[in-house]
């Protein structure tokens, strides 16, 4: 396995449920964890809100700092996000987990995107650094939940870079419960950000907070 030990976990997007659940846990299994926001004392708040030695601050300067960045924001401003971090991003592992939705009063529905994927327009914007595909599926609520040691839960990784999708599987296993897989190229990605529709129907009907595993691995 991929030794992740010691890496600062930078997350843009941080202060929304899923990258603060997300910089939570990362924080508890001992990492440095940086929180980033377009605002500095929003971003420090929320790292305040988690503790754990957790730090924010503005999306460029965790971008900088951070050794592994996970990109946890709204489809609607992840163009244009990832367009103001380029350089500070180059050459670093991106862990993309955003999921490009849409709500009617049917419920959740998978948005179309130019590049087939949030992950795939993530790569066409950010051509210098390594972009995988990770965290889609996980329940904000539960990795907020103090109550809650172990998440049961499998994060399937996506990627075209071999050393970068380990790394990630590695990283995602450091959460109790949790199990990294790898799940194929990044052109699949689409089916995964597509399957969080599904999930949140299900989590609706059954008011659970489900995620997935996978069998006979």
């Amino acid at each position: 396995m991929t030794d992740v030990n010691g890496l600062t976990i930078g997350i843009l997007g941080g202060t929304g449920d899923q990258g603060k659940g997300l910089a939570r846990r990362f924080a508890v299994a001992g990492h440095p964890v940086l929180i980033g926001s377009r605002n500095a004392q929003r971003a420090q708040e929320a790292a305040d809100s988690i503790g754990s030695g957790a730090r924010g601050a503005e999306n460029a300067v965790v971008a900088a700092e951070a050794d592994i960045v996970i990109v946890a924001v709204p489809y609607e401003g992840h163009k244009a996000l990832l367009e103001s971090v380029r350089a500070e991003l180059a050459g670093k592992i991106v862990v993309d987990c955003v999921n490009p939705l849409g709500f009617d009063k049917q419920g959740a529905y998978a948005l179309p995107v130019e590049e087939g994927s949030a992950a795939q327009q993530a790569a066409a914007v950010l051509p210098d650094s390594r972009v995988v595909a990770a965290f889609h599926h996980v329940s904000a609520v539960v990795l907020m939940d103090p109550s809650v040691d172990k998440v049961d839960l499998d994060v399937l990784v996506l990627g075209d870079d071999r050393e970068a999708t380990d790394l990630v599987q590695a990283l995602a296993s450091v959460i109790p419960g949790v199990r990294g897989v790898y799940g194929g190229r990044l052109r699949n990605a689409f089916q995964v950000e597509a399957l969080t529709a599904n999930i949140i129907s299900v989590n609706r009907r059954y008011k659970a907070h489900a995620g997935i595993r996978v069998t006979d691995i």
